[in-house]
């Protein structure tokens, strides 16, 4: 599980992205001092390591390239 916190004006966004990169919503939590907590469960990490991945191999490719 991990945890992000944001202002109001920012957590919609980055749960839109979240959602947008994982295919699940993430919990979003309205927190007594104004602060927005989104909580990633197992299912949002194992999303963003398939992005890992793809960083490595763009990479690569871009070494290789010279771009």
């Amino acid at each position: 599980m991990a945890y992000a916190y944001a202002e109001v004006d920012d957590a919609e966004r980055l749960a839109a992205v979240i959602e947008a990169l994982t295919g699940k919503e993430p919990r979003i939590h309205r927190m007594k001092d104004g602060e927005i907590k989104i909580v990633c469960y197992r299912e949002h990490l194992e999303g963003f390591m398939r992005f890992a991945e793809l960083a490595e191999a763009i990479a690569k490719w871009l070494k290789e390239t010279s771009r």
